[in-house]
């Protein structure tokens, strides 16, 4: 399938992943995640007599956390290390070295980038929407993130949904995260729209494989680092480097 023929005004709806397709905020999200795993391994290594080995932004970032949700984030980069540590359970503060604590962590250094830095919106998607939202087309986001609707609020792009399904509502209805399609089932349901008639656009492997796993009409995978044939391979039907590239 070639690019140039997906033409989303063809289709009611046009479900978006936030990082990496709708905001820059992978960067957000890998700052922190680094910030509090390099923390938390210093004191291990120290404690244990063994090298230090930092967490790294881009490589462990993309094969560990990347799509997932907090937790899921925390467990797959720990096993990847052969750490084990304690589940812990919803709530935990900060200083606690569980999953839970560890997501808590991570989630307190989220919000301090994020108001120290802010959100960057990728141009080409907002050029895009805007003309397909003129077009009829209807709108959801979604994310893993609880953050969700802070960053599309401090973004400027709230108003450019008609759907959000985010970590908040997962946590709230029990939704699996990717590579279930879970998140974006419910996005269309809240659209009132089938699968079959939406159109998904993930940048991570585990959101082309739920986009796939969905009965979406189209998933396109928005390859900004170059992985066009890791997408393809894992459930992209077409793959674009941005957004512009599609009618």
């Amino acid at each position: 399938m070639s690019a140039i023929k997906v033409e989303i005004p063809g289709y009611q709806a046009a479900i978006f992943d936030m990082d990496g397709v709708v905001t820059r905020t992978a960067t957000v999200h890998a700052r922190a995640w680094k910030e509090m795993f390099d923390e938390f391994l210093q004191r291990y290594s120290v404690e244990r007599g063994e090298p230090f080995v930092p967490f790294d932004e881009e490589g462990d970032y993309f094969a560990y956390v990347d799509g997932l949700p907090r937790h899921d984030g925390v467990r797959s980069f720990l096993a990847a290390r052969g750490i084990e540590l304690p589940e812990g359970k919803h709530g935990d503060p900060q200083e606690l070295d569980t999953v839970h604590g560890l997501g808590s962590r991570k989630d307190a250094l989220v919000q301090q980038v994020l108001a120290r830095d802010g959100v960057e919106v990728f141009p080409d998607w907002l050029e895009r929407v805007k003309e397909w939202r003129q077009a009829g087309v209807k709108t959801a986001i979604v994310s893993s993130s609880l953050n969700c609707q802070a960053m599309i609020r401090a973004a400027g792009i709230e108003e450019l949904f008609d759907a959000r399904v985010d970590g908040a509502v997962s946590r709230e209805l029990g939704l699996k995260g990717k590579p279930d399609p879970d998140i974006f089932i419910e996005a269309a349901r809240r659209l009132d729209v089938e699968p079959s008639a939406s159109v998904v656009f993930e940048d991570a492997i585990s959101g082309v494989q739920a986009g796939a796993a969905g009965g979406f009409a189209v998933v396109v995978g928005v390859a900004r680092h170059g992985n066009h044939a890791d997408l393809i391979e894992h459930g992209a039907d077409v793959t674009v480097s941005e957004i512009t590239e599609l009618k």
